[in-house]
């Protein structure tokens, strides 16, 4: 009876470690894999929107971010967390996107009330994708940046924008279950 009730309980916490993974499914960009390695993807992304925010304070960014999706719009329409969240060096400093949900385009998307925040198109194109796991720090980051970077080269596949990092997972998501991508946008010819 111990033995019964041991594995009920266990089952009780992986159960309570996991539902919040199984409840929220969100949505993310859809994409089309054009090349598959042991390390890396090729991926065929469509157009798709974001709101975004230059930062020097990563916290501050998302803060922004979350509150326009929170309804601090020109509409005050609540709008669903989409994934991921993704952060680049654009030339004039750090942006933080998020994606919006594929309901919206040009016409019907929410205006900031943050002059901080820009809605943007991000043009359809093929990304060079890392996966990792663990926590999405720099030190992290910049070792599968400089991983993909080898392979796309080893690849003769020419890299034509800057290491693009995309988070998956909320901070409480244990680090080994985490989803984290590094990306570069790459000039693609059926290589």
């Amino acid at each position: 009876m111990k033995k019964i009730y041991g594995l009920c309980i266990a089952l009780l916490k992986l159960i309570i470690l996991f539902l919040p993974a199984l409840v929220l499914a969100y949505e993310e960009p859809k994409y089309e894999i054009v090349k598959k390695t042991e390390t890396f993807e090729v991926r065929f992304y469509g157009e798709r929107l974001v709101v975004q925010t230059r930062y020097g304070d990563q916290n501050g960014g998302f803060r922004k971010l979350f509150n326009y999706i929170s309804g601090s719009n020109k509409d005050s329409e609540k709008i669903a967390m989409t994934i991921p969240v993704t952060q680049l060096d654009s030339g004039e400093g750090m942006v933080m996107q998020f994606y919006l949900p594929s309901r919206f385009n040009k016409t019907n998307t929410p205006l900031p009330e943050d002059d901080s925040l820009e809605i943007s198109s991000i043009q359809a194109g093929y990304y060079g994708v890392i996966s990792f796991s663990g926590r999405s720090k720099e030190k992290n980051f910049d070792k599968h940046s400089e991983i993909l970077k080898k392979e796309l080269t080893k690849n003769n596949i020419q890299i034509i924008g800057p290491s693009v990092k995309a988070t998956y997972n909320g901070p409480f998501t244990l680090p080994r279950f985490r989803r984290n991508e590094s990306m570069f946008l790459v000039s693609w010819n059926s290589n």
